[in-house]
């Protein structure tokens, strides 16, 4: 199947390198993310859930890269830390990685990278996310955390950065440096507010990165973080989401961009409509089914819409004209939402560094 391939990067994580899986938990959260699927795997999440469960103080971290744009394959991770940040009423931190994005050459100039910070957060804020409960770590502008960085590195040796993200010896040294930060912006919260149970959402990619500062946790006297491993999902051709592929939807796409990508969607129809009416098609590995069932729909709306497209009631050119009429409403509301960001909560939300 065209999402076999995705499917094992989280079946790996498990087999291979010591994840647990969600299922395995009791009592999850009632929310769409657990019950669909899009949680797969996990390290400690049921300590995460207990201390919620008896009020301990509880933050998420949730860092993004100053390159990219919301688009619909962060909306499971976005969704999840909402939340909780909605139920429970805890903090959110949001690091996003302005330094990363110029070391790693996805951005031009330290510039570049700090005004894309500054358009993700006033984003973010029209997701949803609460300017009185959110952080934004940008690291041009909260320069403190790297006094953390600098106590967090004399943990962590060159061979380890190389056998983890497959670095070179003619890679710039920021590039090695970085996981240092990473780690910093990931144990802030108990660093800094003496929040020891926190959790971070990551896709299964991005793991071993995570493991990187579990290891410094212990070897530093702070407590590991949480982990929650998201389900890959495919992109709108049924690969892995790239943004040199073009195969995602973003979140500052227009109407006409959306109906197009969905248009090109990789589908689960057959050729013709005589031929898709008397065999039926394959919902399974139909992208438009798939955003639809995991994003749109409710159990019961998901059922009647694969049974139908598998019987050849319900067309490819339908089900992709029900992501669009979906999508482009979505996207819409959140784009107005933009426009109307407080410039007072935007400041509010973005750390800045303490003066005495």
């Amino acid at each position: 199947m065209i999402h076999e391939e995705l499917s094992m990067s989280n079946e790996k994580l498990v087999r291979e390198f010591g994840a647990t899986p969600i299922s395995h938990i009791k009592d999850l959260p009632k929310f769409y993310t657990f019950e669909k699927n899009l949680i797969h795997s996990h390290r400690d999440f049921d300590k995460f859930l207990k201390a919620l469960k008896n009020k301990e103080k509880c933050a998420i971290v949730s860092g993004f890269n100053a390159s990219g744009t919301i688009h619909l394959g962060h909306k499971p991770v976005f969704d999840t830390n909402l939340y909780f940040q909605k139920e429970y009423g805890i903090p959110v931190f949001i690091p996003i990685s302005d330094d990363e994005s110029y070391v790693a050459g996805k951005v031009e100039t330290q510039e570049e990278a700090l005004k894309n910070s500054l358009a993700l957060a006033k984003e973010l804020l029209a997701y949803g996310f609460d300017p009185h409960k959110t952080y934004f770590i940008i690291d041009q502008i909260y320069t403190n955390i790297y006094n953390l960085a600098i106590k967090l590195s004399t943990k962590v040796n060159l061979s380890e950065i190389k056998a983890t993200y497959g670095y070179e010896n003619d890679d710039n040294i920021g590039l090695h440096f970085y996981p240092t930060i990473q780690a910093a912006h990931i144990l802030f919260p108990q660093h800094k507010f003496g929040i020891k149970n926190t959790l971070v959402i990551i896709g299964p990619d991005e793991d071993a990165h995570i493991r990187i500062c579990r290891d410094i946790a212990s070897r530093m006297g702070y407590e590991k973080p949480s982990i929650l491993h998201s389900t890959f999902m495919p992109g709108t051709d049924g690969a892995k989401m790239s943004k040199s592929k073009n195969n995602a939807l973003f979140f500052n796409d227009d109407k006409k961009m959306i109906i197009n990508k969905i248009g090109k969607a990789f589908s689960g129809g057959q050729k013709t409509i005589e031929e898709h009416r008397k065999i039926g098609g394959n919902p399974e590995v139909d992208v438009s089914c798939l955003y639809l069932s995991k994003y749109f729909l409710n159990e019961k709306e998901s059922k009647k819409l694969f049974e139908d497209y598998r019987k050849g009631k319900l067309l490819s050119g339908e089900v992709k004209k029900m992501l669009s009429d979906n999508l482009t409403k979505m996207i819409s509301e959140f784009q107005e939402r933009v426009n109307k960001v407080n410039k007072k909560d935007l400041d509010k939300a973005i750390m800045k560094n303490e003066t005495n």
